[in-house]
């Protein structure tokens, strides 16, 4: 194993200060850098020496041998202590403190487990409900019992019969939790949209599920908070898929409790290393993935390490961003207009992508359900655009290339597609499934 670099951000908030310095010895569980605000605890993933420590990271060299022992975290008889202590954050990607989510008193409300694994192609999520899901739901219980909801709902894509079918038998003699399925497109996981397909209620873009008297908490963070009050365990090992251009296959290969800070390298050692020439390694998702290094660090909410096939060269083509709140920024989708050697003529937003503030992400008024795009993609083309590259969720996709390519000729990229040709799957273009689920379980 390679260096160990503990990023000091790795969550929402400020970011925590280092409480040890060069040539201590550290183990697993010990405690390395605590908050200066809002922020969680940031423990040793390793048996090790710190190394380096700087503003942004600690970096330590791990030892040869790597028991499996951790130092236990305070035993404490308030359940949400115990998650703040741990140190957990939101491992859906967000990364929003735990122990100040489930702070909130949800007055008899609902937690919504995410386990919609929405980005395309990863499996961690979905293998730990296959394989822990009796953990799983005992986490739920205890977000339930912390933040005083009476009901918990599982939002799990219809297509995961394993899955659905654990849970299933987990919750079997659990009458206050339940399943709720979703159909396969994107964006399912968001969480405004778990809220709206489990309960029916639509909120405003910069409204909070706690609006809806709901949480809405990722299945691996669930299980965490299990494993802190079960087993004192601090938040230090992270599932990860890893999927793409390796010798592995394209396919995605789960790695469970990988050492928070493990590198990207350290990582796709595991495939067997990069397989032949590749277009970009992205740590995450395809939609909100951000391009990596060999290098790089993961964190708490690293979820994905995705290598790539290389990008097509467009020669300098005109092309038109249309930039959506569901998929990558402004800046990811310049980036990935270089990657294609093509020129940007004009840059639009998705009629649904709401500025909520100068400078923050923009958020969608509807995630998942799209009015059309007929003015966007005419102002690009009129800009002199030939081709578009887009970023839309499943509906807005079919909506661009329905105007886009069938009524004004021009030639449709998704964000996504040099990930979706790397896995074999389906490009983003028109959606050919229905946005409604049926909800009968009497098959799993």
């Amino acid at each position: 194993m390679r260096k160990i670099k503990l990023l000091l951000k790795q969550h929402v908030g400020a970011p925590c200060a280092a409480i040890v310095k060069p040539g201590d010895k550290v183990e697993k569980g010990t405690l390395v850098a605590t908050p200066t605000g809002l922020g969680a605890n940031i423990f040793s993933s390793v048996y090790g020496t710190v190394e380096e420590v700087t503003d942004q990271a600690i970096v330590i060299q791990p030892d040869d041998e790597q028991p499996d022992k951790y130092i236990p975290i305070k035993k404490s008889d308030s359940k949400l202590e115990m998650v703040k202590e741990a140190g957990i954050v939101g491992m859906g990607g967000a990364g929003f403190p735990t122990g100040v989510k489930l702070g909130a008193d949800l007055e008899g409300g609902y937690i919504l487990v995410n386990a919609a694994e929405c980005e395309p192609g990863l499996k961690h999520n979905i293998m730990q409900l296959e394989q822990q899901a009796e953990k799983t739901v005992r986490g739920v219980e205890y977000c339930m019992e912390i933040s005083n909801a009476k009901k918990a709902i599982f939002a799990i894509k219809r297509k995961n019969a394993r899955a659905i079918s654990a849970v299933k038998k987990a919750i079997a003699d659990k009458p206050d939790i339940s399943i709720h399925l979703l159909p396969d497109i994107y964006p399912m996981g968001e969480e405004r949209a778990v809220v709206r397909e489990c309960l029916g209620i639509l909120l405003g873009p910069t409204q909070l599920p706690s609006a809806a008297h709901a949480n809405v908490v990722n299945c691996e963070t669930v299980l965490r908070v299990a494993e802190a009050i079960e087993d004192q365990k601090p938040c230090i090992c992270k599932n990860i898929s890893v999927v793409g251009r390796v010798h592995g296959g394209p396919d995605a290969q789960v790695f469970m409790d990988m050492p928070v800070g493990i590198s990207v390298e350290d990582m796709l050692d595991k495939v067997g290393g990069i397989d032949g020439e590749y277009g970009e390694i992205i740590m995450g998702g395809a939609f909100t993935g951000l391009p990596t290094t060999l290098e790089a660090p993961t964190t708490k909410t690293t979820g994905a390490i995705i290598v790539t096939v290389p990008f097509l060269d467009l020669h300098g083509a005109k092309v038109g961003l249309l930039v959506c709140a569901c998929g990558g920024g402004e800046a990811r989708m310049r980036d990935i207009a270089k990657k294609y050697n093509a020129e940007v003529v004009s840059v639009t937003f998705c009629k649904q992508a709401i500025e909520v503030k100068p400078g923050a992400p923009r958020k969608c008024e509807n995630p998942g359900n799209c009015p059309g795009q007929i003015a966007k993609v005419l102002e690009m083309k009129r800009a002199g655009a030939e081709y578009l590259i887009i970023g839309n969720c499943s509906d807005c996709s079919n909506t661009v290339v329905t105007c886009g390519t069938l009524k004004m000729g021009l030639k449709v990229i998704h964000q996504t597609d040099h990930v979706m040709r790397t896995i074999h799957h389906p490009l983003y273009r028109h959606l050919t499934i229905s946005k409604t689920v049926d909800q009968d379980l009497s098959e799993f």
